[in-house]
C-alpha cells in the first residue's frame, strides 16, 4: 500500500499508523479529480489492512487544503450550468455530487480512527474532509472557512451533515451563512478542533502521538467504539447528504454561480444579483 503511487496523496505506514498526506496537484492541495477518485480507494485499502490501526491525515506544505479545485473540476459543472439545462445534465451532476460525498464518507466510515492535523488554510472541501475525521488538531496559524456561500454554492459534501454534532447548530449557521474565516483559537473555542499547537511540526507530532495511543489499544475494541459512537448519527448524516445533493442538482445553476466562478478566474469581487 505505501509503495503504491498516487497523484493526489502520499501514503506511508509504520508501527500500525498510516499517514495520508494531501499533495495536490492543485495549489494549496486543492481537490481535483484525482483527489475524489483516489481518496475512497485509499480508505478502502487502509480499512482492510491489519497493519493499520489509526490514520493521520494532513496536507503537504504550508496549507491543509484550499478546497475544491474549481479550474480542474470545471467540466463537472459545465453541463448543469448550461442555459436551460434539462434532466440529463442535472442527473449527471447529481451523480457527481454523490460520488464526491462518498469520497468524504469513506473517511468517516473507515473503521480505523482518523486524526486530522491541520496547518495553514482549510477551506470549503477541506472543512468537509476534517469533519469526517474522528479527532482534529490545528497549528496556531490554521484558518478555517465554510466558504461555499461566497461562491454561490450550498456546501454539499459533508460539512452541513457532520458539523452540527461537532460545533453545534448556531456556530455552523454563522460560518455557513457568512462564509467568514476563523482562526485556530476560535476553532478550538467552538469545538471544531480538539487542540491548537504552536506550528505545523507540533501539530503533526500531536496527531502522530494520539494515533500511536489509539494503535496501542485492542484494535477490534477501538473499531467497536467508533462503530457505536457513529451509529446514532449515521442515519441523519446520510439523509442530509441525499437531500443536499438533490437540492443542488435542482437549484445550484444560477447567474450568481456563473458570476462567482468568473470572478474567481478574473481575480475580482463578484457582484451577485439574486438570479
Amino acid at each position: 500500500m505505501s509503495d503504491q503511487q498516487w497523484n493526489a496523496f502520499e501514503v506511508s505506514i509504520a508501527d500500525y499508523v498510516a499517514e495520508v498526506t494531501l499533495t495536490g496537484p492543485g495549489k494549496g492541495n486543492a481537490m481535483g479529480p484525482d483527489f475524489w477518485r483516489e481518496l475512497p480507494e485509499i480508505c478502502a485499502h487502509l480499512d482492510r489492512d491489519d497493519d493499520v490501526r489509526a490514520i493521520v491525515l494532513t496536507g503537504a506544505g504550508a496549507h491543509f487544503s484550499y478546497g475544491l479545485d474549481l479550474a480542474a473540476m470545471g467540466g463537472d459543472l459545465a453541463g448543469v450550468l448550461a442555459d436551460n439545462a434539462k434532466a440529463r445534465p442535472r442527473t449527471d451532476f447529481h451523480e457527481t455530487v454523490r460520488r464526491m460525498q462518498a469520497a468524504i464518507t469513506a473517511v468517516a466510515d473507515c473503521r480505523k480512527p482518523v486524526i486530522a492535523a491541520v496547518a495553514g488554510w482549510c477551506i470549503g472541501g477541506g472543512v468537509d474532509l476534517i469533519s469526517a475525521a474522528d479527532v482534529r488538531y490545528a497549528s496556531a496559524d490554521a484558518k478555517f472557512s465554510v466558504r461555499e456561500v461566497r461562491v454561490a454554492m450550498v456546501a454539499d459534501v459533508g460539512s452541513f451533515a457532520r458539523l452540527p454534532a461537532i460545533i453545534g447548530d448556531g456556530h455552523l449557521r454563522e460560518l455557513a451563512l457568512t462564509g467568514k474565516d476563523i482562526d485556530a483559537e476560535r476553532a478550538a473555542r467552538i469545538g471544531l478542533v480538539n487542540d491548537v499547537l504552536p506550528d505545523r511540526d507540533a501539530v503533526l507530532a500531536a496527531a502522530r502521538a494520539t494515533a500511536k495511543e489509539i494503535a496501542a489499544n485492542p484494535p477490534l475494541v477501538v473499531q467497536g467504539v467508533k462503530a457505536v459512537l457513529d451509529h446514532s448519527r449515521s442515519a441523519a448524516v446520510h439523509d442530509s447528504l441525499r437531500y443536499v445533493a438533490a437540492w443542488n442538482s435542482a437549484f445550484l445553476p444560477s447567474e450568481d454561480l456563473t458570476e462567482a466562478v468568473t470572478a474567481v478566474f478574473e481575480k475580482r469581487a463578484p457582484e451577485f444579483r439574486g438570479a
